[in-house]
């Protein structure tokens, strides 16, 4: 199975940690975020990844070099001249999406225990264009799903923002995005955007002809670090839990 990490982003939130190297070689309790990323989904079957860069991009290559690629193949999508954004870089990576099997998209900010498998088996049994990697969990920004766990819209509670597939409903599900997402390989040839856009649009714009749904994942573990208040919280709390289970 392939999977794509996205690793381009700026890291703006992560303050002057992120002055002098991508937001990818940040270490959490001492191992980067691309390492953290990569070697559990290695254990979960993947053999080959994308990872797109920008923000320090060659230290992202260098570190990838000086450790063999972490023992699979990994190929770079290169944003160094222009950042893409969440949607472009999926246009981007085109051709390493082509093939007959689904692609895995991961946040590199993210930590997670889901199931691969069951992620897997849901798209195929639902016969998906996309699944979404969603939570039950507090956020000001969410995606809205019907009873059938498609995809209908999106909001900002915050600014009281809504997009929608289609018409507007009040009979809707919202869940907040886990920063995880599989693709048919087709995905990235229904893209109507061009250049540098956000994936979100994608999703609502291809939902409306296009199976577009939300897996529900209940895993304990899963940490978004975009910023060095959630990094401290998620280090103490995977100390914590090595703890109990030493």
């Amino acid at each position: 199975m392939k999977a794509i990490i996205l690793a381009a982003g700026m890291g703006s939130r992560l303050k002057t940690i992120t002055n002098n190297k991508p937001k990818a070689l940040v270490e959490i309790n001492g191992i980067t975020m691309l390492e953290t990323v990569i070697s559990n989904l290695k254990t979960q079957g993947v053999k080959k990844f994308l990872v797109n860069i920008h923000h320090f991009g060659d230290k992202i290559i260098e570190y990838l070099n000086i450790n063999n690629n972490f023992g699979v193949d990994i190929r770079i999508s290169d944003e160094r001249e222009l950042l893409l954004d969440t949607g472009g870089a999926i246009l981007h990576a085109k051709k390493f999406i082509e093939g007959t099997e689904p692609v895995l998209i991961h946040n590199v900010d993210i930590i997670s225990d889901f199931s691969l498998i069951d992620l897997l088996s849901y798209h195929r049994e639902q016969n998906c264009l996309a699944t979404l990697c969603v939570r039950k969990r507090d956020s000001q920004r969410g995606l809205l799903f019907n009873n059938a766990n498609r995809l209908i819209g999106w909001t900002n509670l915050s600014k009281n923002k809504y997009k929608w597939v289609d018409n507007p409903s009040t009979d809707y599900k919202l869940l907040a995005y886990s920063g995880v997402y599989l693709i048919n390989p087709e995905f990235a040839k229904k893209i109507n955007q061009k250049l540098k856009f956000s994936i979100i649009d994608t999703w609502l714009d291809l939902a409306k002809n296009n199976n577009i749904s939300g897996f529900i994942d209940y895993s304990n573990t899963w940490f978004d670090l975009g910023t060095i208040e959630k990094i401290n919280e998620a280090e103490n709390k995977l100390n914590i839990n090595r703890d109990k289970i030493s």
